[in-house]
């Protein structure tokens, strides 16, 4: 019998989501319930936006969780690199190969030649898609373009009509029209390939036998799918996720809770407890049991009953879970020592140490000092902002776009927070000192402390960010057609 083998394959261009959580629990409480391997790699194949820092985030996050894999970058294996961006050779080879069999082809359109075409599809009321008109050029056209070093990207061959058939996992048999389905590229300018060639090409080679993954990716199974066809390979099981929501049923997105891993790490709840809380997320014990641990999820599991309709990640909900397992899981020993490791560690207090111990006469100024270095969100009211320099408007404005800047930031330390901070003030034509004071406010709760440059560095891009959305917000957030104008404005600025 096959060996089960899963994975999970985040894009290091962020913080760890808590979808990305998600999705490997179930690939791995999978893999573990057959006596299978669970592989960690990394699709890193996004150059302008990858990082090593958000790589380390995501092992550091799921590693927390208790989330261990067999084999991946850091833990090597047998089919690696788990980096895709040291596997290029072996994706441009099969690229190669697709075209020789007539399965891709190049694409010489440039940008604005696409946009034109899409431009054009929407005047004439049609479904923007890719026209095929690569497949116009002669072999010698195509061999003369190489020859002069034109850009080009490798696009697959889709049929023109019928439909694909395929049989979820866990929806059963699923149809889509081929006429819904776009002429996929295959490998970018940059000679990178994109999602689908390098999952597949991946997947293959590295023996995965079952994909769970989510349902926004479910309308591109056929493209995935006909690729194994095309390369002569089986397919691994495929099955489709339901997304994780908000309470208002809409997609889960940082803009309404925050999504990040390392946020419920920083804001203190224990891994066991937000583990077994995703695990609820669309699945339940045969008992109906609401708490349990991860060896229990396992041997218990059975993918089929994963509910299909969209789990609500509700905080309260976690809330009440955590405290669940704080009173009955932790001994006093233990509960020292779990609030010991969250935050009131030596590591921890070194950080704050520069910034404090020239602005104290006794130990207990300590606390009011340094209070919101060990709080989640702070409870601000709106009139926290009276009385600063700035108008309502440029109040509000500055806060959001603080928010969208950092939402931007790669590199998450001083040396890049405050040059984006600095920036963004010339930009807007706000003095420095008038530009930080609502920063200060929404970071500690007052201008009366240490550098809040120094403070966002140690509190870490989750928390920082979440406490500026949450200021944003108790200003007031901008309404849909004021976001619209003010996003338009913020990518103005060119910084």
């Amino acid at each position: 019998m096959t060996q089960v083998r899963t994975r999970v394959a985040p894009s290091p261009t962020g913080d760890p989501h808590v979808g990305t959580a998600y999705i490997a629990l179930f690939n791995y409480a999978f893999a573990k319930q057959h006596g299978g391997k669970f592989i960690l790699r990394i699709e890193d194949t996004d150059q302008a936006r990858s990082t090593p820092e958000s790589e380390q985030m995501i092992v550091k996050a799921l590693r927390w969780l208790g989330l261990d894999w067999d084999e991946g970058p850091d833990t090597g294996g047998d089919c690696g690199p788990y980096r895709q961006s040291e596997r290029g050779d072996i994706y441009q080879q099969y690229a190669q190969q697709l075209i020789a069999d007539g399965h891709a082809f190049y694409c010489f359109a440039t940008p604005e030649e696409l946009d034109q075409m899409r431009k054009e599809q929407q005047e004439a009321g049609l479904r923007p898609k890719y026209d095929g008109r690569g497949l116009n050029h002669t072999q010698q056209e195509i061999e003369q373009r190489l020859a002069a070093g034109d850009p080009y990207v490798i696009r697959m061959k889709i049929p023109e009509q019928g439909s694909f058939k395929f049989n979820d996992h866990l929806r059963g048999e699923v149809e889509i029209p081929w006429e819904q389905i776009d002429m996929q590229v295959l490998m970018k300018q940059d000679g990178l390939p994109t999602y689908f060639l390098a999952n597949v090409v991946d997947d293959h080679l590295m023996g995965i036998t079952h994909v769970f993954r989510g349902e926004e990716w479910l309308p591109s199974a056929p493209k995935l799918l006909q690729l194994y066809a095309y390369l002569g390979w089986e397919a691994p099981v495929l099955g489709h996720m339901p997304l994780l929501r908000n309470p208002d049923k809409s997609k889960l997105s940082k803009r309404k809770n925050p999504t990040s891993i390392l946020y419920y790490q920083r804001m203190g709840y224990l891994p066991q407890a937000l583990l077994n809380y995703l695990a609820r997320m669309g699945w339940s014990m045969p008992d109906e049991s609401e708490k349990f641990t991860l060896e229990q999820m396992i041997a218990n599991f059975d993918i089929k009953r994963v509910s299909l309709g969209g789990p609500v990640f509700d905080p309260e909900k976690l809330d009440w879970l955590n405290g669940l397992w704080i009173r009955e899981d932790l001994s006093d020993d233990d509960f020292i020592s779990e609030i010991h490791k969250w935050a009131y560690n030596e590591s921890y207090l070194r950080q704050m140490l520069p910034h404090i111990k020239s602005r104290v006469e006794r130990f207990s100024q300590v606390a009011p000092l340094t209070n919101f270095m060990y709080s989640g969100l702070l409870d601000l009211p709106a009139s926290a902002f009276d009385g600063l320099a700035l108008d309502e408007e440029q109040l509000r404005k500055v806060l959001q776009f603080v928010a969208w800047k950092m939402d931007q930031l790669n590199h998450w330390d001083k040396e890049h927070i405050f040059p984006a901070l600095k920036s963004l003030a010339r930009a807007m034509d706000i003095k420095m000192k008038e530009f930080m004071a609502p920063i200060f406010i929404s970071i500690a709760g007052t201008t009366a402390t240490f550098s809040v440059v120094d403070a966002m560095a140690i509190l870490g891009p989750d928390l920082s960010r979440a406490r500026l959305r949450q200021a944003s917000q108790t200003v007031g957030s901008p309404s849909k057609k004021e976001a619209k104008r003010w996003q338009k404005e913020f990518d103005a600025l060119a910084i």
